[in-house]
């Protein structure tokens, strides 16, 4: 005998269920103010510079990833996937036999012809630019609501949202310290306010010496740093070459290499904006720390 009327079919429940949980976020616009792609779930995805590929493993959508611009090379997983060209020549037609449902595109690394070429060929595009260390957890989100993948892109994006603001709180009250970040040796290349590595040095308590020249990794004299004389000098290396750095410490007549305040950071740690730049910015602050702490 049926107490309680006629018992619901699972189909029933299973909806009545669903009802009761919170919808996902859609994703918002991407960063050229464009609507996201209307394909539903993301299932393969390509993503056009090494950036983009580590967010979206980060982001939980690593699984769905189904070929990735040249030097992607994080995770390791990444390296397995099929390239489809660096981020300033793709190679359309590659794309295209991947059969990708969502391509990330980086806004300002991916020359806007090409983007504008695989969008009429009918690919789902979503550009994203990454320029402040809020973006991060910004576009995390905004992946893991493409992918479907929202609960491990918020984890990610939490956790990195944390680990900068306990870095802003321990180091960004102090003195500030001036800071010279050279990016390449010849043409000797900085950042400019504006870049993400600025944002970093800010976050640290520092003062980039070159925050208001006009482009964003401007060029710059041997002359101009001089000038600058900044306290603390960073030089982006990879890992197995830091010629870079050594030919700044050998540099007498600067105050940050007469003082052995010359450091070197990993290129991957500090100028892809990924949860990696966290531990850029640890190795920063703790740099700018320890020159406030000389008498």
């Amino acid at each position: 005998m049926r107490l309680f009327g006629p018992q619901p079919s699972a189909a029933l429940l299973l909806a009545f269920l669903c009802a009761l949980l919170p919808a996902a976020a859609a994703p918002p616009a991407d960063d050229r103010g464009r609507a996201p792609p209307r394909t539903g779930t993301a299932s393969r995805i390509v993503t056009l510079a090494p950036a983009l590929t580590e967010l979206a493993y980060a982001a939980g959508a690593g699984g769905k990833l189904v070929g990735v611009s040249a030097w992607s090379d994080y995770p390791e997983a990444a390296r397995r996937l099929p390239q489809v060209g660096d981020s300033s020549r793709l190679d359309a037609e590659r794309i295209l036999l991947l059969k990708p449902d969502l391509l990330l595109a980086w806004v300002s690394g991916n020359p806007a012809a090409e983007i504008a070429r695989l969008e009429a060929l009918g690919l789902p595009v979503y550009a994203v630019e990454p320029a402040r260390l809020a973006d991060v957890p910004r576009v995390l989100r905004a992946i893991g609501a493409l992918a479907g993948t929202g609960a491990d892109a918020e984890r990610a994006a939490a956790e990195f949202e944390r680990g900068i603001a306990a870095l802003g709180v321990r180091h960004g009250g102090g003195r500030p310290v001036s800071v010279f970040y050279e990016i390449w040796d010849e043409p000797l290349l900085t950042v400019s306010g504006e870049h993400i590595i600025s944002d970093v040095i800010r976050l640290c308590g520092g003062r980039n010496v070159f925050a208001d020249a006009p482009l964003l990794t401007p060029a710059v004299s041997w002359e101009s740093l001089l000038a600058a004389n900044p306290e603390v000098i960073f030089a982006s290396v990879s890992a197995d070459n830091e010629a870079a750095a050594r030919k700044l410490r050998k540099a007498p007549s600067l105050r940050a290499a007469a003082r052995g305040r010359v450091y070197s950071v990993p290129a991957d740690y500090i100028q892809r904006a990924t949860p990696r730049i966290l531990e850029g910015a640890r190795r920063v602050c703790e740099a700018l720390e320890g020159v406030r702490g000389e008498r």
